[in-house]
């Protein structure tokens, strides 16, 4: 790691001093710092001199008090809780200007080496009334910036509750945007692109039904939010290293284009509580006149902290297969009988009652599973309801609802774990919660040992349906400890993690590299449940994986759901060569085939790219790219020569003319080519696909046509002399 610091000063000013600038390495970036009449802190972004964000409000406000208090002191008689702002009546008294450049290399990422260079402006504020001093620390990149609070240690600032915070994004016009409902409970909602003036008209057909929701305001969206304005700029804002937070929306002022802040309040209605000296997670807003570089920036996870992982040898990208798809579908269930009107986990005896004959996780069946990883070279098999409880897991709001130890009595542990170790092939945990957080941690030193003794290194959990401690919300402060506390808590039994409905992701896979993956947006178990659009992988480039890989679980070839389960009529909004592409397009360490065995086994040539691909990368070229319409990549495999390209393409399909300069000169490759059929078509022949293969150095070029919901994937190969 190579790297340079320095400090430019460090002085005091007055209240009505003169604004304070900075900008980024190239310049391209310049922020301006002010404090506005009335004492509000203000910030203003330019991109080559081209407004990005208009001065803008930032602070909090806090209710109760803010001193530490003695027992007997004071007693709560009814009266009103106090009131009070850190957003006004401040002066600055003090900055500090630093630059900073290093070179770091992820345990596993979408390349080898990861540059982090910003200049930095760090102001501290004082209020002039209350003495309380705030400090706002400012990183700008080339392609973003990250702004964050802190709050010292200090006799009148020792507790906060958060009432709101107080942090504004003011647009400067009527952008394009690609949202989701602003909603404390999920992110599992189709992408709607729109005007931000129509986004209040199209909420309410926006908001889909989901297991748990809690949608908060007509104009409330989430980040990640991707923008395009009228002028060709690229703005995207999110925030990074979301810990002991609460997870930011944004709530839109629609009249004036200005976004707020909008914190996931806890049980109580208040949005936090901090003890001093603490800090927020970092603010984010990604800014380019290339739509591809939005999605090569490493700003957000340039603003967590290194690894806490002195030992990452255990952190293995992880390709595999599973018992999953065929209960998404209904062709099987989780649930092993009929008979158990409810469960009493440690009591109920399943011997007793009798099976139904559709489970899925049967001893024979994940055998068979197990045997298909082999073949073809899997690193492991997911295995869900496995364990008893699930004939009463859901919309019951109940504490003790698993174990996650005890198998059906047709799920036999020790031949599964036998069988897998032959086969030289992992069994992945499943750790299906139901929402109930205080059940999970009951048993997660239990479950995680369980995991150690059975050669399970790799865990999915689950946070479906509304969460107890009942009134807490998926994305409050208290629940995301308990996602950190989880985490942590894996990286102790050298168990890696892929929490799914759980908080979006903020670059946290940085510190925490074992967690390998996240759902946290919708996935491909909707294309079972109605459909995605067909744009829909085009979009969440730009927004769920801003903050970290998706395990969106691709490689359908069956699209028609009702072959596998009649009483199923969803489709699969994609053809065949576009979920190919997407094992390329949605990084992730951690990539499933989803679909059945027997799907595999009518289409082994197309098959074989799913076999093939990498998950451990040294580069990554965005090659074409625009929100909602196509994104194409090309990335070269860790420690080879070998290429693989991908591109999917939305609504309207899409023609590429790659250019392969990103090619070694002087050199040769086979290029083999997994590509949409003349007539494909997502809705009605979307198995129709090509194979070629071409040989191609640095000077080719190539036109590919994509229909639309279509795409294509290449394997590039060096020919040896």
């Amino acid at each position: 790691m190579n790297k340079w610091f320095w400090i430019i000063g460090c002085c005091c000013v007055s209240l009505w001093s003169q604004a304070q600038k900075l900008q980024s390495p190239s310049g391209a970036l310049s922020l301006t710092f002010s404090i506005e009449e009335g004492g509000v802190p203000t910030y203003a972004l330019q991109y080559k001199g081209q407004a990005v964000v208009k001065p803008s409000r930032l602070g909090f406000s806090l209710t109760g008090n803010t001193r530490k208090s003695e027992f007997g002191e004071q007693t709560d008689g009814g009266e009103e809780v106090e009131s009070s702002s850190l957003a006004t009546g401040f002066k600055l008294v003090g900055q500090e200007e630093s630059s900073f450049d290093e070179t770091w290399q992820p345990v596993w990422g979408e390349t080898k080496d990861i540059r982090n260079y910003y200049n930095e402006l760090a102001v501290t504020l004082e209020q002039e009334e209350t003495k309380r001093k705030m400090l706002v620390r400012f990183r700008l990149y080339d392609d973003g910036i990250g702004f964050r609070y802190e709050f010292p240690e200090q006799p009148d600032l020792t507790y906060l509750v958060i009432k709101e915070e107080e942090t504004e994004f003011a647009m400067t016009g009527d952008h394009i945007a690609f949202w989701i409902p602003g909603d404390y409970d999920t992110q599992e909602y189709d992408y709607t692109t729109s005007r931000l003036s129509e986004i209040r008209g199209l909420m309410q057909e926006a908001i889909t039904p989901n297991a748990s929701q809690t949608p908060f305001s007509p104009t409330g969206v989430q980040t990640s939010l991707m923008m395009k304005t009228d002028d060709g700029l690229y703005v995207n804002i999110h925030e990074a290293a979301l810990v002991n937070f609460a997870c930011m929306h944004l709530n839109l002022d629609d009249e004036n284009f200005v976004f707020k802040s909008w914190l996931t309040p806890d049980a109580n209605g208040t949005k936090g509580n901090l003890q001093t000296p603490a800090h927020s997670p970092w603010r984010t807003i990604i800014v380019s006149d290339d739509a591809r570089n939005i999605l090569a920036s490493n700003l957000t996870l340039n603003l967590n902290e290194p690894s806490k992982i002195d030992d990452t040898s255990w952190i293995k990208p992880t390709k595999y297969v599973g018992v999953w798809w065929e209960m998404i579908t209904g062709k099987s269930e989780w649930s092993y009988t009929y008979d158990l009107p409810s469960v009493h986990i440690g009591k109920t005896d399943y011997s007793t009652v009798k099976p139904h004959g559709k489970h899925g996780a049967t001893t024979a069946n994940v055998k068979r599973y197990i045997d298909f990883a082999a073949t073809h070279g899997f690193d492991a098999v997911l295995v869900e309801g496995w364990n008893i409880g699930w004939e009463d897991w859901f919309g019951n709001a109940k504490d003790y609802v698993f174990d996650f130890v005890t198998p059906y009595p047709d799920f036999d542990l020790d031949e599964i774990r036998a069988y897998a170790k032959s086969k030289d092939v992992k069994v992945m945990m499943h750790h299906e919660t139901s929402g109930s957080v205080r059940n999970y941690e009951r048993h997660l030193d239990q479950a995680y040992q369980f995991m150690h003794d059975n050669d399970y290194d790799a865990v999915k959990s689950g946070y479906v349906g509304n969460i107890i401690p009942r009134g807490e919300y998926h994305y409050s402060q208290w629940i995301n400890n308990h996602y950190q506390y989880a985490l942590e808590k894996a990286a102790k039994y050298k168990i890696m993690v892929n929490a799914h409905e759980a908080v979006r992701p903020t670059g946290l896979s940085r510190t925490w590299p074992n967690l390998i993956g996240n759902e946290s947006a919708r996935g491909t178990e909707y294309q079972a449940f109605g459909g995605n659009k067909p744009n829909h992988v085009t979009v969440l480039p730009f927004t769920r994986l801003v903050g970290g890989p998706m395990d969106y679980t691709p490689g359908i070839f069956e699209m028609d759901i009702k072959k596998i389960n009649p009483n199923n009529q969803s489709h699969v909004n994609a053809t065949l060569a576009n979920q190919l592409a997407l094992y390329v397009t949605m990084y992730s360490p951690l990539q499933m085939a989803a679909d059945l065995p027997e799907n595999y086994e009518r289409f082994m040539d197309a098959f074989q790219f799913i076999k093939d691909v990498a998950l451990d990368w040294d580069n990554s070229i965005y090659l074409e790219a625009e929100p909602g319409e196509y994104v194409t990549v090309a990335r070269k495999a860790k420690g080879t020569s070998t290429w693989f390209v991908g591109s999917v393409a939305g609504e309207k399909g899409h023609t590429s003319k790659l250019d392969f300069g990103f090619l070694d000169p002087g050199k040769k490759y086979l290029a083999t080519i997994y590509a949409d059929a003349k007539d494909a078509n997502y809705k009605d022949n979307p198995q129709a696909y090509t194979i070629s293969k071409k040989t191609i150095t640095s000077k080719s070029t190539l036109k590919l046509k994509s229909v639309p919901g279509g795409g294509y994937a290449i394997h590039i190969e060096e020919v040896e002399r």
